[in-house]
């Protein structure tokens, strides 16, 4: 199968034919370079024999890069026009018929991925990319393995170590389904329109046995949202309100082995997984 990838030409081409205006409510910043979204597939290692589950393929730049390696995708896209027109666009360009699946839909609201994907690849915008990535992470517990195109921020947050300056919330929730890191930059002009932001790539594999029961899970993100509600403040008064007062948050924490005097962000995602089963 021999796959004809987009260029600018085509990408606002095909915007025009749609009457799509990218719009930053919805992050549409096409991507209009081959050789960027050959980049990201690479990155994500996509093999010929895998399902890849694909956030907002907009116009289908990236799409086509990922069929391109014989891998078959699972679309998600929310604007109903592109997803009405990707599967022509797919078919034009030169992908075999049933290679590609669309889902009409919202990504916060799917709850099923035909073909159970196990790599995730997605180009993101700002506002929806952390909770996008947590709800699929913790819905689909077969995705292995993926890349994301986020803005610079997004990314290294996402990558972030306990200690760091931008360490917060989306590191430790990221954490708890595996190992995150920056896997590449990408330049703003690959971009339609030209962002005003950095953007890059940043990747997760999932660790091969579940970190803790979904019961866990709940109670450890609980705690992780109450502990950086009040960043730089103790432990035992950032969990106090949870825990019931301030002296049980400090018996909690000594017996997770936390020291009740330390913040929320030099604590890795196994310290507050271990805080979570001794206040269950």
């Amino acid at each position: 199968m021999t796959v004809s990838l987009l260029g600018a030409a085509d990408v606002r081409r095909l915007a025009a034919e749609l009457d799509v205006t990218p719009t930053k409510k919805l992050g549409q910043n096409f991507v209009v370079d081959a050789n960027t979204v050959r980049k990201i597939v690479q990155a994500a290692e996509v093999r010929p024999s895998e399902r890849v589950v694909e956030i907002g393929p907009g116009l289908g730049s990236l799409t086509l890069a990922i069929l391109e390696t014989g891998a078959s995708v699972t679309a998600v896209e929310i604007d109903h026009r592109l997803a009405e027109r990707l599967p022509q666009t797919a078919l034009d360009r030169g992908v075999s018929e049933g290679a590609l699946t669309v889902v009409d839909a919202d990504a916060m609201r799917v709850t099923e991925l035909p073909g159970e994907p196990t790599v995730l690849v997605a180009n993101l915008p700002y506002n929806v990319s952390v909770p996008v990535l947590l709800h699929f992470l913790e819905t689909f517990p077969y995705l292995q393995r993926g890349v994301v195109m986020v803005q610079a921020e997004v990314a290294e947050r996402l990558a972030a170590k306990p200690g760091s300056k931008i360490y917060g919330t989306p590191s430790v929730k990221a954490a708890w389904y595996g190992p995150w890191k920056l896997r590449g930059t990408v330049s703003r002009q690959v971009f339609w329109p030209v962002p005003n932001v950095d953007s890059l790539l940043v990747g997760f594999h999932r660790d091969p046995e579940p970190r803790g029961t979904e019961q866990e899970r709940i109670r450890t993100f609980a705690i992780v949202d109450a502990a950086f509600n009040q960043r730089r403040k103790m432990l035992r008064q950032a969990l106090s309100g949870l825990f019931g007062s301030s002296a049980e948050a400090t018996a909690a924490l000594e017996a997770a082995g936390v020291a009740p005097t330390a913040r929320g962000e030099d604590l890795t995602v196994e310290d507050y997984h271990r805080i979570a089963r001794v206040g269950a």
